[in-house]
């Protein structure tokens, strides 16, 4: 159950209309990294969640990136609500408007146009926000691996959001925006190792053959060694033939099949086999005069 407090979590202080910053802040309100995928992964998990400790804790952050998909609403409002005025009661003349809404390179024209200055479910690009964005698979140590990687990336997008605005109030609200995601880092970071094993994820171990093994796969200029491919910490394998059929057998598909079952697929190869030696003349080389007249003879 919610009640909602009509207070934000950050009061939004906008100098003055910006329509196309506004548009780029929809990253944060419908893209992939946004606090409504997050609020959603992170609701979708506790309800799941068995852990009353991890439960509180996800339903306490998932509660607060609500609150923070609304100060990402209100900038987005407060920066178009110059602009939606205009458009809405026609006070310029029509090419001012257009070029206020489409000049200087900037998309706010789909946001104004199509959502009356509001903040809408896309990412910057206008692309629709979608529950793939929500990558739960339901096992805490990988949830909260994921977890701490989504606020990374939404660490990064705020990062570049504050970077192309100079609005002091748009800056320091996407400041903390921007140091809730370490916050998130943290916690989620602290239930994870406070899991023990928490490593690999899930409950079957890795194949002791290859738990420790890396393939050296792409060789040659640039080739580097560090503690993720060094002999103390892996069987590092670079011999080309020793990358192939690493199981001990030969490397080839096999599959049991019935007598019915091979003699259909004997009869498909029959019907479809390739003719090396033909050389037909193609409709591609008809249409570009390249076919040779004598050939077709």
């Amino acid at each position: 159950m919610f009640a909602h407090n009509k207070r934000l979590q950050y009061t939004v202080r906008v100098r003055e209309c910006n329509p196309g910053l506004a548009n780029l802040l929809l990253e944060q309100f419908g893209g992939p990294q946004g606090e409504l995928a997050a609020a959603c992964r992170y609701f979708t998990q506790a309800i799941a969640e068995d852990d009353p400790g991890r439960k509180d804790m996800l339903y306490d952050i998932a509660t607060e990136e609500l609150s923070h998909l609304e100060v990402i609403g209100t900038l987005v409002a407060m920066l178009n609500k110059g602009a939606k005025g205009e458009l809405a009661e026609a006070t310029e003349s029509e090419a001012d408007l257009y070029r206020s809404l489409h000049g200087a390179g900037n998309d706010s024209h789909v946001t104004q146009v199509l959502y009356g200055g509001g903040p809408a479910l896309t990412n910057s690009g206008g692309q629709l926000w979608n529950a793939g964005y929500i990558d739960t698979i339901g096992d805490p140590s990988a949830d909260l691996r994921s977890n701490i990687a989504a606020e990374a990336r939404a660490k990064i997008v705020y990062e570049r959001l504050i970077n192309v605005t100079e609005d002091p109030g748009v800056k320091e609200a996407l400041g903390f925006l921007m140091t809730r995601e370490v916050s998130h880092q943290r916690s989620f970071e602290k239930a994870l190792y406070s899991m023990q094993p928490n490593f690999p994820p899930g409950k079957l171990p890795g194949d002791p053959r290859f738990a420790r093994t890396y393939f050296d796969m792409s060789q040659g200029e640039g080739d580097m060694r560090g503690s993720w491919n060094s002999d103390k910490n892996f069987d590092v394998v670079s011999d080309r033939d020793q990358q192939c059929a690493v199981d001990g057998g030969d490397g080839m598909p096999a599959v049991g099949l019935s007598k019915k079952q091979l003699a259909a697929v004997q009869a498909m190869a029959t019907r479809t086999l390739s003719m090396p030696d033909a050389d037909p003349i193609t409709g591609a080389e008809l249409g570009s005069g390249e076919a040779d007249p004598e050939a077709s003879r």
